[in-house]
């Protein structure tokens, strides 16, 4: 098959690769038919994730078929549309029972275009298929689906859960990357009194208006001194990071009230000053995560209901093997006005399933 293979920081590559197989009895192998790149896929490229080694097939977003399942699988056959999450869990360990699968100490985790082959491939092997991927409603396009994939559960769980945005809320996301606008909208079905976007590019400001941002303003305009404004000098009851630099980061604990949140969501590769010399007298709460998922099936609802304006976020697409092309794309988004970009088609050959209607 061909798959995007990484090949040091800096150097990525579409090319042939073996086929992935079933090697445990719990494993699903999905034939991709949408995929989309993660800024965390980003700072892969660029060397921040050590433990992504040359050689790796990236990528932990997809919807596919799945062509083939291992003995343990129950929940999922030949044949069946899938949403491949991000996340993967063994379902035994601790903290997979808690429902923090982010965590899985079971072979689970964030794995996927990690320790693992990705998504970025004609076909991937999922290990632990029955808790790692979902079943797809008709209703839902590939395409719409695969932002359930990491986005918007990443977004909701560590960005407006984490925050604990309550109605009335002043919040500001700094970051209007797909995972920012992703966090504009699910904190718009808690109420809150106002959401401020902070970007440097003016494309994703004005998607962020379009998706639900009250406000907006551009990093280098005196972002703190809006939202100073805007709250009467208070600060803001949560501020999320989207973006994964230090100075992101600081720029957030710099805008919050005393007793207000930071929720961090940015995957950073280098270390932010954590002000305790401002902070220790504030009440500030301060949260990091990787997301869980465990708020998929639910947001699978809302998306079939019609309730997730996630098409709005999808605005280049390429085939399957113009994958260096939308990295590029993506990688440039200040200059191609790139939010999230999807890859998708031609299609492979059709899974032949055996006629059973007679059964």
């Amino acid at each position: 098959m061909k798959a995007l293979v990484f090949q040091g920081p800096g150097r990525i590559a579409w090319q042939d690769t073996p086929d992935p197989v079933v090697e445990d009895p719990a494993d699903a192998i999905v034939r991709v038919d949408a995929v989309t790149i993660c800024g965390t896929d980003l700072h892969i490229l660029k060397g921040d994730v050590p433990e992504v080694t040359p050689g790796r097939v990236l990528g932990h977003e997809a919807v596919g078929t799945v062509v083939e399942t291992g003995g343990d699988v129950r929940t999922v056959r030949p044949g069946d549309r899938v949403l491949v999450s991000c996340i993967t869990a063994c379902g035994r360990c601790r903290f997979c029972r808690e429902s923090r699968y982010g965590q899985c100490r079971g072979g689970g985790g964030w794995i996927l275009g990690h320790t693992v082959d990705g998504t970025q491939a004609e076909y991937v092997r999922v290990p632990f298929a029955d808790l790692s991927v979902h079943p797809l409603p008709e209703a839902i396009d590939e395409f719409d689906a695969v932002l359930l994939a990491d986005i918007f559960p990443t977004a909701y769980e560590v960005g407006v859960l984490n925050g604990a945005v309550h109605p009335s809320d002043t919040v500001v996301v700094v970051g209007a990357g797909p995972i920012g606008l992703a966090a504009v909208i699910t904190a718009g079905l808690y109420s809150p009194g106002r959401i401020v976007a902070v970007d440097l590019a003016e494309s994703r400001l004005s998607a962020a208006r379009a998706l639900g941002a009250d406000a907006t303003v551009n990093a280098g305009e005196g972002p703190e001194q809006l939202v100073a404004d805007l709250t009467d000098g208070l600060g803001a009851d949560v501020v999320m990071e989207a973006v994964g630099v230090p100075e992101a980061f600081e720029m957030c604990t710099r805008m919050v009230r005393p007793g207000g949140r930071v929720a961090n969501i940015g995957v950073h590769g280098k270390p932010a000053t954590l002000h305790l010399e401002d902070l220790w007298i504030k009440d500030v709460t301060i949260t990091t995560g990787l997301v869980d998922t465990s708020s998929t099936p639910m947001l699978l609802r809302m998306m079939a209901a019609g309730r997730l304006p996630s098409a709005a976020l999808l605005t280049h697409r390429f085939e399957l093997g113009e994958m260096e092309e939308a990295y590029d794309v993506f990688g440039r988004a200040a200059e191609t006005g790139a939010i999230k970009v999807a890859l998708g088609g031609p299609q492979h050959t059709v899974v032949s399933l055996p006629d059973t209607s007679a059964a």
